[in-house]
């Protein structure tokens, strides 16, 4: 799994104007002083984070960009898919075809699984993930995380238990 530029940026800068205290947001300048990177590239990164609900712009000379909504109703998985798209959708097989206009294993692919219980997992742990997890010191976030994570496994072992329990069932 690779994390694109405009995935990393994109989180930095929403997580930069999550952490701002000032009542009128940050500006494009101001955002790409602190985070280090062109005005333009702050520009286009505001403008889809804008554009997929997740921050609002005030217009005028002490204008800026603040958050549409509570950092806690910011969800991860959300701010990544407007940022790049999911990992794995149902048009990655049409895109993946190779040289023939139909994938040689469209109809039976274990890769497509696999790719599916990825995405799967990744979703179900990133839903998890609020804006206000990561808007504090990086030991915080990662204690925050890591709990989530741990909340994770412990889920998925019960879950796997519940479906060895119907197979056992199932099989007498």
């Amino acid at each position: 799994m690779k994390i694109t530029a405009q995935e990393e940026y994109g989180l930095r800068v929403l997580i930069r104007i999550a952490s701002c205290r000032d009542e009128n947001g940050m500006t494009i300048p101001q955002l790409s002083e602190t985070e280090g990177l062109g005005s333009h590239y702050i520009a286009k990164l505001t403008r889809t984070l804008r554009m997929a609900g997740l921050i609002n712009s005030t217009p005028g000379n002490k204008g800026g960009y603040m958050l549409a909504k509570p950092a806690d109703k910011i969800i991860i998985n959300d701010v990544l898919k407007a940022l790049g798209g999911a990992l794995f959708d149902t048009s990655f097989c049409a895109t993946h075809a190779g040289a023939l206009n139909l994938c040689t294993n469209s109809v039976d692919c274990s890769a497509r699984s696999l790719w599916k219980m990825i995405q799967f997992t990744v979703d179900q742990l990133l839903n998890k993930v609020t804006l206000h997890d990561l808007v504090s010191q990086e030991n915080k976030s990662e204690t925050i995380l890591t709990y989530i994570l741990e909340q994770n496994q412990l889920n998925a072992r019960a879950e796997r238990v519940d479906i060895m329990n119907i197979m056992n069932e199932q099989a007498r």
